[in-house]
């Protein structure tokens, strides 16, 4: 998934995109309102967390604008203030959800996980598509009850291959998904991630989930069976 990070202290931002890189998470980060703005509006994010107290524009006025432009992604705000009618008041805004600083990392991510699932098909931590189960919660990846090890960048996509079963997803869809505005890595890195992939979950199986759709791109899929 990927994530955009709107924090005025650059220290806290620094340490949040790095906790959501290490989690895989593709991760943009900016220090003020009207950037964060910008950012939504060119890019298609899973979510967003946002301070309410940002120069050149409030979390709850870049969030009004989001709304107002019919996008529906999750947020949640990050601020010092903790009254009961602060919380009240960016929740009617129309956030999915509210962090106090200080915090414990560990809470913001099972908060971005929270969050993100309630905006998706799946109901639970587990998706399985024919005899794969991945946990997004835990990160554990397994085939016909085999555990398989991804590296961080690996398992993000597969993640997003997962939430979007049956879709055929483009290099660009799965670089814009994965990686930020800073990534400066050669025009077949997608290819040679999903080549990666298709090693470790389809290697040695009769049963193949990863297809190629031939100048379009890629989907997860079982065959002849519904992926649910």
């Amino acid at each position: 998934m990927r994530i955009l990070i709107a924090e005025d202290e650059r220290d806290l931002n620094r340490l949040i995109a790095k906790t959501l890189e290490k989690e895989g998470y593709g991760v943009d980060a900016c220090f003020d309102g009207k950037e964060a703005l910008y950012y939504l509006e060119h890019t298609d994010y899973d979510a967003a967390v946002l301070d309410i107290m940002m120069p050149g524009m409030d979390g709850l006025s870049v969030l009004k604008a989001i709304r107002q432009n019919g996008q529906d992604l999750p947020v949640m705000f990050l601020t010092a203030k903790d009254s009961i009618s602060d919380r009240v008041t960016g929740l009617d805004s129309g956030a999915d959800d509210y962090l106090v600083k200080p915090f414990d990392f560990d809470e913001l991510l099972a908060r971005i996980r929270s969050m993100t699932r309630k905006r998706t098909p799946h109901t639970s931590s587990r998706i399985t598509i024919g005899d794969l189960t991945l946990d997004t919660g835990t990160h554990q990846v397994t085939r016909g009850g085999q555990a398989i090890d991804l590296s961080a960048r690996e398992y993000a996509i597969l993640e997003y291959m997962c939430m979007n079963p049956g879709i055929v997803l483009s290099r660009e869809k799965i670089e814009n998904h994965i990686w930020n505005y800073d990534y400066s890595g050669g025009s077949n890195v997608v290819d040679v991630y999903i080549s990666y992939l298709r090693k470790k979950i389809d290697g040695g199986r009769p049963s193949k989930l990863i297809h190629t759709v031939w100048g379009s791109g890629w989907t997860l899929k079982a065959e002849d069976k519904e992926a649910t």
